[in-house]
């Protein structure tokens, strides 16, 4: 028969344990309160202040009262006005704006002629980023918006229809926008947590007291443990992209170039902060533990699964630390929408900067532990 004295001296001595964990104590209470927060507060898929630009060729007090009425959906802001559609199209690759409004010369004689049923062509025209699917729809939406030429809907009032033209993925497919972010999501679980289990494994085996009595400086133990986790990722990166081009038939980047670049610079700034949790990490569980209080922010705030946009400013403000999501970034602007890695400026040196501080502290903490 068990015996329930010795049933309660084992659990009495694992709640003794689990109390003296901090970290396991505080993912116990952090995880359920981060996801809380999360999905009660951040995630939000009801899509309001779009980044959008204008090119408005009419410039008439019709044209601004149309502005006027769309950013009042709270849909759309307009952030940017340009001169030209092609001056557009490139914020529009570079992910400055997700959508752009066309406004022709006569977008006023247009407008005219639909109401009195004499036309049915756009008075205007939508040009919005496929890429996403769910900011797309949204902006899409206010295609069937009601106007009057004074800018005052009538009760009989006909719908001045706008056209929609959707670049980068015209059919609007969820796997041409998961894919890649997907790649994002799996190097910052593998990469984090194989570099931060690493460190801690050879203090756990015993190896660290020998690397000590080595002449090895901490920043050279800090690059040889990551630099072999690089071609790691450049792997897993490969597989991701040609089976979802194969399965999904996900478009291979025409910029290869800025395709290695942005992936090795998360790669780094990932095994980076792997290091920081392993100078934090007594056992590899801990290291498990805050590998995936890392890996859920990064799933729900980067953008991989919800819009950006929709996100209140506090929010975003968190998103903004985590690498992943300018990675996401990064990586859906160049396999999606062709860009260039140099257009991508603001996350590149975001991501280079994170990795030489993270550097610097993950060498500064090692040798402080070491002492």
């Amino acid at each position: 028969m068990p015996s329930l004295f010795r049933i309660n001296a084992i659990m009495l001595k694992e709640l003794r344990q689990l109390a003296r964990d901090r970290i396991t104590f505080a993912m116990i209470v952090m995880i359920p309160l981060i996801q809380l927060v999360l999905f009660g507060y951040a995630i939000n898929t009801d899509v309001r202040h779009v980044p959008a630009a204008v090119v408005d060729f009419a410039n008439t007090s019709q044209s601004r009262q149309l502005l006027y009425d769309l950013e009042a959906s709270q849909v759309v802001v307009f952030i940017q006005r340009f001169d030209s559609v092609q001056q557009a199209e490139q914020a529009l690759t570079k992910g400055d704006v997700a959508a752009v409004l066309v406004l022709p010369v006569d977008f006023q004689r247009r407008l005219i002629l639909r109401q009195s049923g004499l036309s049915h062509q756009p008075v205007a025209q939508w040009i919005t980023d496929g890429s996403d699917p769910i900011l797309s729809g949204a902006v899409s939406a206010l295609s069937q918006l009601p106007l009057t030429l004074n800018g005052v809907q009538g009760s009989n009032a006909p719908t001045a229809v706008m056209e929609i033209v959707s670049y980068f993925n015209p059919e609007k497919r969820t796997a041409v926008n998961i894919v890649p972010g997907l790649i994002a999501i799996i190097l910052t679980m593998t990469m984090v947590l194989f570099t931060s289990a690493a460190v801690v494994r050879e203090r756990e085996q015993g190896n660290m007291e020998f690397l000590i009595t080595t002449p090895m400086q901490p920043l050279e133990l800090m690059l040889g443990k990551i630099i072999p986790y690089i071609a790691v990722g450049c792997i897993q990166t490969s597989i991701i992209l040609g089976l979802g081009h194969v399965l999904f038939a996900v478009p291979l980047p025409t910029h290869w170039v800025s395709l290695v670049i942005v992936t090795l610079l998360f790669i780094l700034a990932s095994l980076t902060l792997g290091l920081i949790i392993s100078t934090r990490a007594a056992t590899q569980l801990q290291a498990m533990q805050m590998t995936v209080f890392i890996l859920l922010p990064s799933i729900l705030l980067s953008g991989f699964m919800f819009p950006y946009a929709a996100m209140p400013k506090a929010a975003q403000w968190l998103a903004e630390i985590l690498p992943a999501t300018h990675y996401v970034r990064m990586i859906r602007a160049v396999v999606l929408r062709d860009a260039h890695w140099w257009s991508l400026s603001y996350d590149v040196i975001y991501l280079t900067c994170f990795t030489l501080v993270g550097l610097l502290l993950a060498t500064l903490r090692f040798k402080k532990r070491l002492d």
